[in-house]
């Protein structure tokens, strides 16, 4: 019963569209409409500037963070020993941000938010995953691609590191949906069409 409760509530975090919340509050309209159309800090860095998409990245990852917290509470769950519940509790949390109700089920890609998670699970995997980010969007000039990387980093870290199975099954379901998500980017990328990083209008 508390589960079931929890994965509701998680969900309906995750589904705050922080970017279109902070687009439509500031007369830049319909976030869904412009750039790539996608919710995350990516595109509201490219429509709103970058400061915006910073704020955006805070809120999603702490979308992320507060759910697992929640979790923690709500399930009486020690703090760095993650279990099958508490995985369901992040992975609703997650779901909520790629499927929000309050946008019809169209959300974004998640990889912010799953950063949130895997702060509160294990922050050394969360800080070895950044610049792992960071450096292949340097080097290879794609910010998808260093989303799809940094992702994929997650269940081998975790993995490596002799994390419980629950949480290193949540990371390869994270994972998944992420580069899941990025199908569209995955193409682009093939073609050589991808919009390569800038400093002027990308995180």
């Amino acid at each position: 019963m508390i589960l079931g409760i929890l994965s509701v509530l998680t969900y309906l975090i995750g589904s705050i569209p922080t970017g279109v919340i902070l687009s439509r509050v500031f007369g830049r309209g319909d976030l869904q409409q412009q750039g790539s159309r996608n919710i995350g800090a990516t595109n509201v860095s490219r429509v709103m500037g970058k400061k915006w998409g910073i704020i955006t990245l805070i809120g999603d990852v702490f979308k992320g963070t507060a759910a697992v917290w929640l979790g923690q509470w709500g399930l009486n769950s020690t703090p760095g020993t993650p279990d099958f519940a508490l995985s369901l509790v992040a992975l609703a949390a997650f779901l909520g941000h790629l499927f929000p109700v309050y946008l019809g089920f169209k959300g974004g890609k998640g990889v912010a938010t799953a950063l949130g998670i895997f702060l509160v699970f294990s922050p050394l995997v969360a800080f070895l995953a950044v610049p792992i980010f960071i450096g292949v969007v340097l080097v290879g000039k794609y910010v998808s691609l260093g989303s799809m990387l940094s992702a994929a980093s997650f269940p081998m870290l975790l993995f490596i590191l002799h994390y419980p199975a629950p949480v290193v099954w949540l990371a390869v379901v994270i994972a998944a949906f992420i580069i899941g998500k990025h199908h569209e980017n995955i193409r682009r990328l093939l073609r050589g069409q991808e919009k390569p990083w800038n400093k002027k209008n990308q995180l």
